[in-house]
């Protein structure tokens, strides 16, 4: 029997007959049904998140597996961590059968190789204190299948995010995540609906995570490494709002912290040297709450 992602969509079998604007609201209103289907998961979309963080608590890592369309949003959401939230890049790993040379070019063949997802994930020395999530739109590609059985049994935490129920991978896991997006408007294309229920989903158990580590203050990136124009100046308009100094004293004190947010603030908060809030934010893992407490150990909070 087929998994729904490779079925056909009644829907849209005319689509290469119909004009370029009903083709696309062809495809517009199959992604309609991408959102419905990720609310229909966030419980355990949560659930994921609550263990994955005590994962990164203890010292642990979080790694996304997966191949092809799959594979490529792991390494995706996983790059963009550290710039947005100020932390390691060995924090959030991206893993795709293939190699990153598979980021752009198909390397497909290589999906399916149950032993090469184990293999991958021992080369990158993953551990008994990690997260695993396999990412498979069918849920049944042998590559993401291997390297999360291998994961759960050394004992990580394992999940997947799949669009297929009862696939081979919600088995494997300990959590799955299924979002049920239909059949897709190209008979097949995963990158479609699938994808992008993926990179929704991917973007809540990073973000979410980040958050509940300590990495953002209300919706403000207070960690973000300010390392291009446009950052600099996001940069500058969330310590102005953090702290209230107009733009030049910002620009100063932002400088006086050697470019790093984190220090800027901690140094304004605390009214103390750069050298003293670099000291306490890498003793607390860089949360700017916990080494702001750090500094007041007999505070009654």
């Amino acid at each position: 029997m087929l998994p729904i992602t490779e079925t056909e969509n009644k829907k849209t079998a005319l689509i290469d007959q119909v004009s370029t604007l009903d083709a696309v609201r062809l495809i517009n209103a199959e992604d309609k049904q991408v959102a419905d289907a990720v609310e229909a998961v966030l419980i355990d979309i949560a659930a994921v998140i609550d263990r994955v963080v005590e994962r990164l608590q203890n010292g642990g890592r979080l790694f996304y597996v997966g191949t092809g369309t799959s594979g490529r949003l792991g390494v995706l959401d996983a790059s963009e961590i550290p710039p947005t939230f100020g932390v390691s890049y060995d924090l959030v790993q991206g893993v795709i059968a293939g190699g990153y040379d598979a980021l752009y070019n198909a390397t497909e063949a290589s999906e399916d190789s149950r032993e090469s997802g184990a293999e991958d994930l021992q080369s990158r020395g993953v551990g008994v204190k990690d997260a695993v999530v396999g990412i498979a739109a069918s849920g049944r590609t042998p590559y993401t299948i291997g390297a999360v059985e291998y994961a759960r049994s050394i004992g990580c935490f394992t999940a997947c995010v799949t669009c297929v129920p009862d696939a081979a991978i919600t088995k494997a896991a300990e959590i799955a995540i299924v979002a049920i997006v239909g059949p897709e408007a190209i008979t097949g294309s995963t990158r479609m609906k699938a994808g992008t229920a993926q990179k929704m989903v991917l973007n809540m158990i990073s973000t979410v995570a980040m958050i509940r580590l300590g990495y953002a203050k209300g919706n403000r990136m207070t960690n973000v490494k300010p390392s291009n124009i446009k950052l600099k100046d996001r940069a500058l308009r969330i310590l102005r709002a953090e702290t209230g100094l107009d733009n030049d004293q910002a620009i100063e004190l932002i400088t006086s912290a050697d470019g790093d947010m984190r220090v800027a603030i901690l140094m304004f908060r605390e009214g103390i040297s750069v050298e003293a809030a670099k000291t306490a934010l890498a003793k607390n893992d860089f949360v700017i709450e916990r080494a702001a407490a750090s500094l007041h150990p007999n505070r009654i909070r």
